[in-house]
């Protein structure tokens, strides 16, 4: 995985492949190819020049977290108490498996945590997992009714008023 900060550029034909592989990682190269004008063999090599490049970090899958048992959601804003530094928390955070994402955030908190259980009573668990690490000063939870939706694929090339056409081919 590239650790390369810049901004990588691509072409419409790059961002079509992208779309269509970040809609459905399964879908085949000459698929793609027929949707995006290129043959499968140049599919497959634009698709290892973006692996190379960064731009694809990886291939993954998307459960549903209800079919596997994990029917509750939270959001927790987590407060650094300056004793320990962010980048030391982070790790810990990691490590607790009910942390589903973590991004680092600018205001009153320091970093919002993603967090998937069972039941909401196991949150409490997880809450005092996460006021046990050095540097925690508090946290304060949002509890989700209902998702509307998430894992959006991306829709690279278009506009907020376009997102149903596919990027044009230079």
């Amino acid at each position: 995985m590239s650790t390369n900060q810049e901004n990588i550029q691509i072409d419409t034909i790059d961002a079509g492949i992208i779309s269509a592989l970040s809609a459905d990682g399964r879908r085949s190269y000459a698929d793609i190819g027929t949707e995006v004008g290129l043959s499968t063999a140049a599919v497959h090599e634009r698709v290892k020049k973006l692996i190379e490049r960064g731009a694809i970090q990886r291939f993954s899958v998307q459960v549903d977290p209800e079919a596997v048992g994990l029917s509750f959601t939270a959001f927790v804003a987590i407060r650094n108490d300056g004793g320990a530094h962010c980048r030391d928390i982070a790790p810990r955070l990691r490590e607790i498996a009910a942390v589903q994402e973590l991004h680092s955030v600018a205001g009153e908190y320091d970093f919002l945590a993603k967090i998937r259980t069972q039941r909401a009573r196991d949150l409490e668990g997880v809450l005092v997992q996460i006021k046990s690490i050095p540097g925690v000063a508090r946290t304060t939870s949002t509890v989700v009714l209902n998702t509307v939706f998430e894992g959006q694929p991306l829709k690279l090339g278009t506009t907020s008023d376009d997102t149903a056409n596919p990027p044009s081919r230079a």
